[in-house]
């Protein structure tokens, strides 16, 4: 059986589920998205998403067609219909349909679409291993805080990672890693601390970043939020990812260099177990 998709107001098949050829989000990359995880049918981070959400949307000047209470129950509907126990749902909030124009129109109608992705995301098998990471130039905008639909330059990174035969890419700027291409970035220190960069307009706002570092705190680790250079991730204990999609990810070599003996780190271990643990006792 085909997924159920929700696209402005309509549950669908995914087969019978389409967007006008004039959509913005089509032409423009001008919409924003969440992700949002679900564990055993529950939502992972929900009101954080909701909260990134409103912001990437004040700063495009767009505007959401439904309340948080609405758009919760579309999560949950589509959570029922498709029968999701563990995996993903997709939002995407697009300024709508308008003739081709480089200006805002005044009178178009945002669209939202959302699906779902079944996913093993607890018993990822990229956890029990660890990831392998190269380094690219960060070739995005400058505005990677807002969580926008356009893609092309992590898109691009992720495959140079791929044809090199790893997993993914941490991007480079000013000699400092920024981010990974769908991921927030840490290193952890042979003396045990953990380093992040700091927020700014320069990496994305991660929910999971966010709720990741308050365990962390919780549990007396000590963090950093700085940038850090390729030269001192290579140097670490070890190093992870965080994302809604893979939690806590460990990443065991970073371009070229194997940390420690080449598996998972006891600290993104501890925190990834840690995190899931949390976010089942506040999931909704």
């Amino acid at each position: 059986m085909s997924r159920t998709v929700y696209v402005n107001g309509d549950y669908l098949p995914e087969e019978e589920a389409k967007i006008s050829v004039f959509d913005r989000g089509f032409l423009m990359a001008d919409g924003v998205y969440e992700v949002t995880s679900v564990l055993k049918g529950k939502l992972i981070d929900f009101p954080g998403h909701m909260a990134r959400l409103d912001r990437s949307l004040g700063e495009l000047d767009l505007t959401l067609p439904v309340s948080h209470d609405e758009l919760l129950a579309i999560h949950r509907k589509l959570v029922e219909a498709n029968n999701i126990v563990e995996g993903l749902i997709y939002m995407q909030v697009t300024r709508g349909a308008a003739d081709r124009d480089f200006t805002f129109p005044e009178d178009a109608t945002p669209s939202l679409v959302l699906f779902t992705q079944s996913k093993a995301l607890i018993e990822n098998p990229a956890a029990a291993r660890g990831i392998k990471v190269i380094a690219v130039p960060d070739q995005r905008w400058a505005r990677r805080d807002i969580k926008t639909v356009q893609l092309l330059a992590p898109s691009l990174a992720k495959m140079e990672a791929k044809r090199a035969g790893k997993d993914d890419a941490w991007m480079i700027e000013d000699g400092f890693v920024t981010e990974g291409t769908s991921n927030n970035a840490y290193i952890v220190t042979r003396d045990g601390r953990i380093i992040t960069r700091d927020l700014s307009n320069r990496i994305l706002h991660g929910i999971t970043r966010a709720a990741v570092l308050a365990c962390a705190r919780d549990a007396q680790m000590q963090v950093e939020e700085r940038p850090f250079t390729l030269s001192e991730a290579q140097d670490a204990a070890e190093a992870f990812i965080t994302s809604a999609s893979g939690f806590v990810m460990p990443v065991v070599e970073v371009d070229g260099t194997t940390l420690g003996d080449g598996t998972p780190g006891p600290v993104a271990k501890r925190l990834r177990e840690i995190y899931i643990a949390e976010s089942l006792k506040h999931a909704i």
